[in-house]
């Protein structure tokens, strides 16, 4: 069973200190009402996940400090299974202030906490790994996918192995525009069974097949998108499984309808598909699904300890 926090937004809009690295964020998007926008279709997106039986934490955002982006707390911590919590640097010092002690204290009343690994000092030195918008994990088989950007730096992601036992496989992508992607998790998706990505992000043919030749070695088919579907987030997905044991890949509605019927056909022979329209905080926030959903992977009070 996966279990999810997702954080209710109090004040979220157009974070200009971010539009200068993310691309898919519209720095022309009507600020009107955006925030009951946003709120109605995370409320709506919530309301999904439990229909699913999906377990979900949902925790209020706090009106001080002001953080537009808390509605994306995937970036500032993730949760293993081994009992540890990492937290990490982050580019825009608006979004350094999403990190908050209280929820991971309120999580440790359900699950095991046993060790946080704080990485936000680097932010001291400009170094920056925005989580698992940077990171894209397989956690079955201990492996970071990362695009190098400006958020996310070489250094940081060697330390988080270090001290995680994860292996970085590390690439360049840009976009139509041939500007670095920002985050890994908007051009891959990586699932059971299967990884979902837009290779023609990629430039470099050897870090390419070395990407090809990892996804072989563990098993799991390739279905592609184009930079069109990127663009519409769907790279941007997150596999779950709900109480019963029943998978479901999450992504939004603009990813669902930018799919063909061949690429739904492949993911449905897996999982079944869940969306939910997010397109005020598509436009303003430059993330989707995925990027609102931070995995509490952590064990339960009566679970034994598991190895990632």
């Amino acid at each position: 069973m996966t279990n999810l926090l997702m954080i209710r937004p109090t004040a979220f809009g157009l974070n200009l200190e971010t539009a200068g690295s993310n691309a898919f964020q519209n720095k022309k998007a009507s600020q009107n009402q955006v925030q009951q926008k946003a709120l109605k279709e995370f409320d709506d997106f919530v309301a999904k996940l439990q229909a699913a039986n999906i377990d979900v934490t949902v925790i209020e955002d706090t009106v001080a400090p002001h953080t537009p982006d808390s509605i994306f707390p995937n970036n500032w911590v993730s949760f293993h299974a081994d009992g540890s919590v990492f937290l990490y640097p982050m580019l825009a010092q608006n979004r350094r202030m999403e990190r908050r002690s209280d929820i991971i204290e309120q999580l440790a009343t359900r699950f095991n906490v046993l060790e946080v690994n704080d990485l936000s000092s680097f932010e001291n030195q400009n170094q920056f790994l925005e989580g698992t918008g940077s990171m894209v994990l397989d956690r079955e088989n201990k492996l970071a996918y990362a695009c190098l950007s400006a958020r996310t730096h070489p250094q940081v992601l060697e330390i988080f192995c270090t001290e995680s036992g994860y292996k970085a496989i590390t690439f360049n992508a840009v976009d139509s525009q041939n500007l670095p992607i920002y985050h890994t998790n908007v051009l891959m998706c990586i699932a059971k069974h299967f990884v979902v990505i837009c290779l023609d992000t990629i430039i470099s043919e050897s870090e390419k097949n070395n990407l090809l030749q990892s996804f072989k070695a563990t098993k799991k088919e390739v279905i592609e998108i184009s930079l069109t579907q990127m663009n519409h987030f769907a790279g941007n997905m997150l596999e779950v499984q709900n109480r019963e044991g029943e998978n479901y890949l999450i992504m939004s509605a603009a990813a669902f309808n930018s799919l063909t019927d061949t690429q739904k056909g492949k993911l449905n022979a897996y999982t079944e598909i869940l969306y939910a329209d997010l397109q005020t905080i598509e436009t303003n926030g430059g993330g989707s699904a995925r990027c609102m959903l931070a995995e509490v992977c952590l064990p339960l009070k009566n679970e034994p300890l598991k190895r990632n």
